[in-house]
């Protein structure tokens, strides 16, 4: 029983150790930054979502007819643009998951794990909204893009989701 105590004692300080070194802000002001980081990530995204609409609206008369000839030079690039920032913002969501799957392991060796998946979720419903949301523009502004571009952005779209479901 002496040894277990002295064993314990040793860990106890190492662990004391280890906190002090490794983290100088409190752990809420990272996940707050982080939180902070992500929403600021989807507001653009959304943003960026609602400029490709207005420029599609612009780009089409009411009778469907092309009015704007800059509309469909500048679509392309700013859904290129947007689907960049999707994966960006799918990897911030991946890299919490990978943070959040090792607490959990971390957690049966006694380290304190008080995260639930609520927030996790919530970020994951957030991005598939916008994400369908990026779809459908991309879809509806398909003659726009051409076929071969059309064809990367669908892969791209379905990697961005089967990753996320996957992960």
């Amino acid at each position: 029983l002496r040894l277990v105590a002295i064993m314990r004692a040793i860990l106890e300080g190492e662990k004391a150790a280890v906190l002090k070194r490794d983290h100088h802000l409190p752990l809420s002001f990272h996940r707050r930054q982080e939180e902070l980081k992500f929403s600021l990530g989807l507001q653009r995204l959304q943003h960026r979502v609602h400029e490709i609409q207005a420029l599609r609206d612009e780009g089409l008369g009411r009778d469907g007819a092309t009015q704007s000839p800059a509309a469909p030079k500048e679509l392309p690039t700013l859904i290129l643009d947007s689907v960049k920032e999707l994966e960006g913002i799918k990897q911030q969501i991946l890299k919490r998951i990978q943070i959040w799957k090792r607490q959990q392991q971390l957690a049966g060796n006694g380290a304190i794990f008080e995260e639930n998946l609520a927030p996790l979720q919530k970020r994951c419903e957030n991005l598939v909204e916008v994400y369908f949301q990026l779809q459908q523009q991309v879809m509806a502004a398909s003659a726009e893009l051409g076929p071969e571009l059309l064809a990367r952005l669908l892969e791209r779209f379905n990697e961005v989701l089967s990753s996320l479901v996957k992960r």
